[in-house]
């Protein structure tokens, strides 16, 4: 049997219905308290990590949708590049790289291997960056781009772009870009990354929504990871992961809601600043929202001091825009709304139809969000309904616009570590993440602008002007801005990275003490 085969077989995932999962199903332990020992050795190089994450599968741990932050929390996968704490492009399976005229770039690559024993070629990145260039539905960071790839040789790859793109470095480095194997490319589109990424953990095995298990990858490029695996629960109770961590049955507990923090001890609270945006989109195309008096009346409605007093007991920002604290250089760049309408009156509100607003249950503050800013809206002569539920099980009727109102945690940096594409893929008539459904030929050109632009100044200055656009048409309303807890004892656990971009939890450096 081949290396190939082999290592397919070993690592094949297991689906599952999915699951309810609430408080009680986090106190069977995962393992012993400490962490379980591979194979009765001992010591923490071989001892495994349990971890609690907050947002089960939403698309079969496909990397053209959210999964794909999940796979690199996870240390699952890798880019040709990995984004640094200042959001700077820095090598990974790439080593280098340089400009090849105004829309190409050329990428020389590492002598590295598949988990499934293949080598990491040119051929290998063309054909992966090719899948997703022809996933439905698009990448979100492909949302305002198209990419061509081709091979030089075994080590070289070239890749151009329709536009010159000076954030491709950048780009490369988001988890739904990473680059697989041959064999994770199944007929009819589907994409499976079990043993066949190239990063520290093998996704070894996938049970649903429930669970999944990772195992240390002995042959990675960057050396062998401190843990020989990961056992991982998908738990979208905040309560419940809080739980967890307080009882000892994991070791790691993803977003610990702030109203559990005071609960746990002092070396367990992990405060992170980050880009992250709450957000109320509202719908554009259809609906009560379709008339931008009426959106302005909602926007004129929300109080962001009190969401943050209320729900957040302080740790959030106050909304200053659609960027936060989080995108340092936002304040000082930002511009006043464009041409945004009279707010209708509270009288003419109470005219229009039962709202619907939505948002989801995997981060614990959003349905007390919701709650507020129900009653906020109320105060304004709104009539609304919530709905709330998993993730999971909202994003594709989100996305189809059947909400009138839906509350979104977004990071605004996430897809190419520059908001750029944020803007593209949320507001833009072509964007793949629009839930708002806006189609604004002001503000498409805006986005555009900005993302042709060279120069770091002029391009933060091309994108507030974009951010302007995009509020004036009250299409969204920015809430507070996050930051958030990661839980873990530092007395117990080394080299958790505290990453304000959310794409790294779990790494090769993560290990119990």
């Amino acid at each position: 049997m081949s290396s190939q085969s082999s290592q397919s077989s070993k690592y094949s995932v297991r689906r599952r219905p999915l699951l309810a999962l609430g408080a009680a199903a986090l106190l069977v332990p995962v393992a012993a308290c400490g962490g379980s020992t591979d194979g009765g050795a001992s010591g923490g190089g071989d001892q495994r990590l349990r971890a609690v994450m907050a947002f089960p599968p939403a698309q079969a741990m496909s990397p053209y949708g959210d999964d794909a932050v999940t796979l690199s929390r996870l240390s699952v996968v890798e880019g040709l590049t990995r984004i640094d704490e200042e959001g700077a492009a820095k090598p990974a399976l790439a080593t280098k790289w340089q400009r090849d005229g105004a829309k190409g770039w050329e990428f020389t690559l590492r002598d590295a291997r598949f988990q499934d024993g293949d080598a990491v070629d040119a051929e290998a990145v063309v054909r992966s960056l090719a899948a997703a260039q022809d996933a439905s539905p698009k990448p979100r960071v492909l949302s305002d781009v198209k990419l061509t790839a081709q091979a030089d040789g075994k080590r070289t790859v070239r890749i151009t772009t329709d536009e010159a793109d000076p954030l491709l470095p950048q780009r490369l480095a988001n988890p739904s870009l990473a680059v697989l194997s041959e064999g994770a490319y199944e007929k009819g589109g589907k994409v499976d990354p079990a043993g066949h990424a190239t990063g520290p953990y093998t996704l070894a095995e996938v049970n649903g929504a429930v669970s999944a298990k990772l195992e240390r990858n002995d042959t990675y490029w960057g050396g062998k990871a401190k843990a020989s695996g990961v056992d991982v629960k998908f738990v979208a109770d905040g309560t419940a992961r809080a739980n967890a961590l307080r009882t000892g049955t994991a070791d790691i507990a993803e977003y610990v809601p702030v109203a559990q923090a005071s609960l746990l001890e002092e070396e367990q609270i992990h405060e992170v600043p980050t880009a992250r945006t709450n957000t109320l989109y509202l719908n554009t195309e259809n609906g009560v929202f379709a008339d931008p008096a009426v959106r302005a009346a909602a926007r004129s409605a929300i109080d962001s001091k009190a969401l943050v007093d209320g729900v957040y007991e302080g740790r959030a920002d106050t909304a200053r825009g659609l960027l936060g604290p989080g995108v340092p250089w936002a304040a000082d760049a930002r511009k006043a709304p464009e041409g945004r309408a009279e707010a209708a009156s509270k009288a003419e509100v109470a005219k229009t139809k039962e709202i619907v607003l939505a948002t989801y249950t995997n981060r614990p503050e959003l349905p007390e969000v919701a709650s507020a800013v129900q009653q906020q809206l109320q105060a304004r002569g709104f009539t609304v309904k919530q709905y709330v539920r998993d993730y999971a099980q909202m994003e594709a009727d989100a996305l189809a616009g059947k909400y009138d109102a839906f509350i979104q945690a977004r990071n605004t940096l996430l897809d190419t570590a520059d908001p750029v594409s944020y803007l593209g893929s949320d507001f833009t008539c072509e964007g793949s993440f629009n839930i708002a459904q806006l189609c604004d030929k002001g503000v498409d050109e805006a986005v555009a602008k900005a993302a042709g632009t060279d120069g770091l100044d002029a391009r933060h200055a091309a994108e507030m002007e974009a951010e302007a656009k995009i509020l004036g048409a009250d299409a969204a309303v920015p809430l507070v801005h996050e930051r958030f807890v990661q839980g873990f004892d530092s007395g117990k656990v080394d080299g958790v990275a505290l990453d304000p971009m959310e794409r790294r939890l779990i790494t090769a450096d993560t290990r119990l003490r």
